[in-house]
């Protein structure tokens, strides 16, 4: 902003006396928020939007309409604008590479540690617009500035390893199945049975909250009462991620209180049924109660999956290290759910490295520096069992969370076994051994191997 507008500004208070500069009526948007000459700042947030228009429009046109309408524009000219600097607040797409627009933010667009606020800005109404068939939000390069107005995680991969002592391997869980209609006291039993075998920890699954055949407070109180008790046979630290996810926020931080009361260090929580600003304040308790927070991404999908329309997991996951959560579920590739290896191998390295390159081959559009922030740890969890696990362990390396749900409790021999099994074959692929090395030790492993040597989700 010059000089002059500056003090124009500052020295004139807001009048709704029309400028002679106003001329009402209906301008392109590529007009003013096309500006291929722009150097994007350090300061700028920046976007990488997949657009299809819709005939008549022209690519420039849609992807100026998307800066427009996600920052200062609107379909008409209106006379306030002479009540502020448009040229300092607006968006710009500064490039556009096929179907690819990239768009200029000022930071100032956004309030800090809000990315409620983020959201309503970028994924808000531009995604209805008519000028466009489809739009996907590829990246987001959020400035170094605006990421260090957030928290991050809490407790992060460092010091779960810290807090465990348990290194040289991803740490192992699984999913009580099935994931509805249990008892509290049948649900403990399978949680005692699978980490007295094994698992370093089992998970309540997305859906499980606290239904009439097992109320909350019954399942964290038997839940917690089992983790102990296999702590204590086992001489290991072991854990339940308690499904916190509640109807409101304030229902959600009770039920954190209710279970460490009990002993429990660690809960779960649906951020995206629930919301990011709920899981923001879930992320603070967290932090007040020394706590770690397991991210399930239940409804991730609905606007994740398709390429051409919604939101990259990625972006996501940018969103959720930004917040504070301590895991979150990136996708296995190898087993039930859809998943890009490559893809997902990007998704990893942003949420456990302190700074990403961009990668087109992985689909980063932009180098992120997370500033500090703690590391998340990447979930592997869908559909995977013993057999899957050395093509995890090239994907994810030692700094994985795996989760074998069926993959545990479909053993022949139970949940019991189906631990051993897990455990075994994951000691043995990061040791440098074999699944066939390891199973002629172990019959839990080779019956696992057997039983699930032909299952594969292609």
């Amino acid at each position: 902003m010059s000089e002059a507008i500056a003090q124009t500004l500052t020295a004139q208070p807001p009048t709704a006396n029309l400028s002679d500069k106003y001329i009402a009526g209906v301008r392109t948007y590529a007009s003013g928020y096309y500006d291929p000459d722009y150097t994007p700042k350090d300061t700028d947030l920046l976007c990488a939007f997949r657009i299809t228009p819709k005939p008549p429009t022209d690519m420039i046109e849609a992807a100026a309409a998307v800066a427009a309408e996600s920052s200062t524009g609107t379909w008409t000219e209106v006379w306030s604008n002479q009540l502020t600097d448009l040229e300092f607040y607006k968006a710009r797409v500064y490039d556009i590479q096929d179907d690819i627009a990239f768009i200029a933010y000022p930071m100032d667009l956004f309030e800090e540690n809000s990315v409620v606020n983020i959201m309503s800005s970028i994924v808000g109404n531009v995604f209805g617009m008519k000028a466009i068939s489809a739009l996907r939000l590829e990246d987001m390069r959020i400035p170094v500035a605006l990421v260090k107005t957030f928290p991050g995680p809490h407790v992060g991969i460092y010091d779960e390893r810290v807090w465990a002592n348990k290194w040289g391997r991803p740490l192992l869980g699984g999913t009580v199945k099935p994931k509805l209609g249990l008892s509290p006291k049948a649900y403990s039993t399978i949680i005692y049975e699978c980490l007295v075998g094994g698992l370093d920890t089992t998970k309540d699954d997305e859906n499980m909250n606290s239904q009439p055949f097992s109320r909350w407070q019954d399942r964290f109180r038997y839940a917690q009462a089992a983790v102990n008790e296999a702590a204590v046979e086992t001489g290991e630290y072991k854990g339940h991620w308690h499904n916190v996810t509640a109807g409101s926020t304030m229902e959600s931080l009770k039920r954190m209180d209710y279970v460490k009361e009990r002993g429990a260090d660690m809960c779960m929580f649906d951020f995206i049924t629930a919301g990011f600003a709920a899981s923001a304040d879930v992320f603070a308790h967290a932090r007040e109660l020394d706590m770690i927070v397991h991210c399930h991404r239940a409804m991730h999908a609905v606007f994740t999956r398709q390429r051409d329309h919604g939101i990259h997991m990625r972006v996501v996951a940018k969103w959720l290290r930004l917040t504070g959560g301590d895991h979150i579920h990136t996708g296995t590739v190898v087993g039930k759910l859809e998943g890009n290896w490559s893809e997902t191998k990007g998704i990893i390295s942003l949420l456990r490295e302190r700074h990403t390159p961009a990668n087109a081959e992985q689909g980063i559009y932009f180098d992120q520096d997370f500033a500090g922030l703690k590391t998340v740890w990447p979930v592997a969890s869908g559909g995977i069992h013993v057999n899957h696990i050395p093509d995890l362990y090239r994907l994810t390396g030692n700094d994985a969370f795996w989760l074998f749900g069926g993959g545990t409790h479909g053993h022949p021999k139970g949940s019991r076994a189906g631990a051993t099994a897990n455990r075994v074959a994951t000691e043995a692929i990061t040791t440098g051994s074999t699944l066939e090395e390891a199973a002629r030790n172990s019959p839990e492993l080779r019956d696992a191997m057997n039983l699930w040597a032909d299952i594969k989700f292609d």
